[in-house]
């Protein structure tokens, strides 16, 4: 019945192969829409798979679990590699999500990056990048999972340096590529333990309650022994997941780990989007949700370390945001803040005592899950948006902007919805998502909830700061002499109309089905149970929250709608040190510089090279100078003089004859 899904995988590789090979042979335009059209049919097949599938009856009320492929690659004895595709509700929607958002950039990137050099080498890239996202959510193990894990690291790598003959944009892509791979070694140690301990790389033998329907001709699973791992130790499994989250949050730019992803914004800002919204880093958020089963039976404990390094994470990026200038970097320590949301979502699911799988822990998956569709659309609206200011002003500064809503309408009013959305309002997607996650918290405990929606009023507070600061204010009318704004094409200003639709749509939905009690398909995430879960919300939370909001959005308003702001001033004059250790990003890469170069480096990574040098390879120098020598001692012995070895036997014989004479 999926069949089908194999193309989703293919086309996106087919098309960086084909553009990847001959893409300079091709006009920008040809190589663009080779891309975009691959990924239409991507989105189609989809969202025709999303249909299909919560379309289906369910068995006993819970989502079947479809496996289309799953073939042995490498066997290696009890273990072996799997290549597959597994659709279960939260695969699938990661397939809405990446389909649609990578399309939508694919569309965008025609106007942003017309006439770049290197347009075809860049559309390539895309492909490749979406291709291994899409593998990495539908992997049917853990191990494929790593392999696609890895693609969306070299992906990044490449598509963040794209601009390589800028020496920022070269930093930046090493910066993400090394930061990202020392937190993957963990991941890599994390499946490697389990692996050893229960015999199989498989996420099946966890269980979900639901039936697993296997394709004709495909591998089956084998069922690893859990028991063995328990047995052994009661620490090896929370070992091996807290390894393996410890990738998951260099990924997602967790604390201290987050440190690639505002310079990751040297790339082009489409590609910011992608890699905030869809792809890169809700990687770590995904890997969480798909191992959840094992967390929740073997090391619900260990969930306390999701939590609250997730509340940590987001509201440090919150902080900083507060005093950024340029909007990229708003942006990106938004997305820091966001993904911390659902990371904390995903941490305070931690089961009851009655049952595994009761509502406190159904409610937190949900909500982590919702909200990664949700902020993706949004968000992804976010930097689109911030691409046609970028387009129009040619500075990423908001001291260079303001007074450009009149200027840039579409851009404005899309723009604006989505600050609505993030900062959750209600009827905006952003509401019903946030609202659920601080709920989840309270019901884990009232501080973490508290902690949560003090944060939300944060998001709210430093995001109008920076609409205010775009689209009000004083326009900075020299910067304007020579480039007068101007709205972006409609190959820009199409998918921002398209991400905003839904985020209005989703929100006005889920909205009103919560109060009414109706929350409807589209608002039944599915739990971790694997059962629906819908939307209710509970009304003295979402009243405390929204109206946090409104005083948040009514302070910044306050403090930045007008053309003069003395009380910015007056607060920045006052707290100097403190705005300048927000806006230094409170000295993280100072920090990590000091503790790589000084002490890394200096007194490990030095004494290692010293030992390497002199120790290791003397060692190797003595024992081949000590053969050259002896070979050149005894090469007088191989004179080629018959004489000489005659003399030799005779000698060695009288010497034997008179040893065996005295024994």
């Amino acid at each position: 019945m999926f069949s089908y899904t194999i193309f989703i995988m293919l086309l996106p590789l087919l098309s960086f192969i084909v553009l990847g090979l001959a893409g300079m042979k091709m006009q920008h335009k040809v190589a663009g829409l080779i891309g975009t059209c691959s990924l239409g049919i991507v989105t189609i097949l989809s969202y025709l798979c999303a249909f299909q599938y919560f379309g289906m009856d369910r068995v006993d009320g819970v989502y079947q679990t479809f496996v289309p492929y799953n073939f042995t690659w490498l066997p290696l004895g009890k273990l072996h590699f799997d290549l597959g595709i597994l659709l279960d509700p939260i695969s699938v929607m990661m397939l809405i999500v990446i389909s649609t958002v990578s399309l939508m950039v694919h569309i965008y990137s025609f106007g942003y990056m017309h006439g770049e050099k290197g347009f075809q080498r860049y559309y390539a890239f895309l492909s490749l990048f979406t291709m291994s996202m899409l593998g990495l959510v539908l992997a049917t193990n853990i191990f494929q999972m790593y392999m696609f894990w890895e693609l969306v690291g070299v992906s990044s790598y490449l598509l963040i340096g794209f601009y390589y003959p800028l020496k920022p944009a070269i930093a930046a892509s090493k910066k993400a590529f090394i930061v990202t791979r020392f937190a993957d070694m963990f991941f890599l140690i994390g499946i490697l333990m389990f692996g050893f301990f229960t015999d199989t790389f498989s996420f099946n033998f966890a269980g979900h309650g639901s039936q697993v329907i296997m394709g004709e001709g495909t591998t089956p699973f084998i069922v690893g022994d859990i028991s063995r791992a328990v047995a052994t130790s009661g620490l090896i499994l929370p070992t091996a997941l807290t390894l393996m989250f410890i990738g998951g949050a260099g990924k997602s730019a967790m604390f201290p780990l987050h440190i690639w992803l505002p310079d990751a914004m040297e790339g082009p800002t489409p590609v910011s989007a992608l890699i905030h919204a869809a792809t890169m880093v809700v990687a770590g958020v995904f890997q969480i949700a798909r191992m959840f089963p094992l967390w929740i039976a073997f090391a619900p404990h260990a969930l306390s370390i999701v939590v609250w390094v997730g509340v940590f994470t987001a509201f440090y990026a919150a902080a900083v945001a507060c005093a950024q200038s340029d909007i990229k970097r708003v942006l990106a320590f938004s997305t820091i803040s966001q993904i911390a949301f659902m990371m904390v979502a995903l941490g305070v699911s931690m089961p009851g005592h009655e049952t595994l799988m009761d509502d406190h822990t159904q409610l937190g998956y949900m909500a982590g899950m919702f909200h990664l569709f949700t902020h993706a659309m949004f968000k992804a609206c976010l930097f689109l948006g911030a691409g046609c200011i970028i387009h129009a002003v040619h500075s990423n500064e908001m001291a260079l902007m303001g007074g450009l809503r009149k200027y840039m309408p579409v851009t404005h009013i899309t723009f604006l919805i989505s600050c609505l959305a993030i900062a959750g309002i209600p009827f905006f997607s952003g509401f019903s998502s946030k609202d659920e996650i601080i709920t989840a918290c309270f019901a884990y405990s009232p501080v973490v909830g508290w902690i949560m929606t003090g944060i939300a009023a944060m998001t709210a507070f430093y995001m109008f700061r920076l609409y205010y600061g775009i689209f009000w204010g004083t326009e900075n009318k020299e910067a304007h002499e020579h480039h007068t704004p101007h709205e972006a094409p409609a190959s820009m200003t199409v998918p921002l109309i398209v991400l905003c639709v839904i985020t209005m749509g989703v929100g006005i939905y889920t909205t009103l089905g919560g109060f009414l009690g109706w929350g409807g398909s589209f608002g039944s995430f599915v739990s971790a149970s694997g059962k629906d879960y819908t939307i209710h919300f509970d009304t003295q939370i979402a009243l405390t929250s929204t109206v946090i909001a409104i005083l948040s959005i009514c302070l910044a308003t306050y403090i930045y709608k007008g053309e003069s702001q003395p009380i910015a001033d007056r607060l920045y004059k006052t707290f100097p040190k403190l705005h300048r250790a927000a806006y230094k990003r409170f000295y993280q890469d100072e920090i990590w510089q000091y503790v790589t170069h000084r002490i890394i480096f200096r007194c490990v990574s030095t004494p290692i090279a010293w030992f390497d040098r002199h120790v290791v390879d003397g060692t190797f120098n003595f024992m081949a100078w000590g053969a050259n020598e002896a070979g050149e001692s005894i090469r007088g012995w191989q004179s080629g003089d018959v004489r000489q070895y005659a003399v030799w036997f005779l000698t060695g014989t009288v010497a034997l004859t008179l040893i065996l004479l005295c024994i």
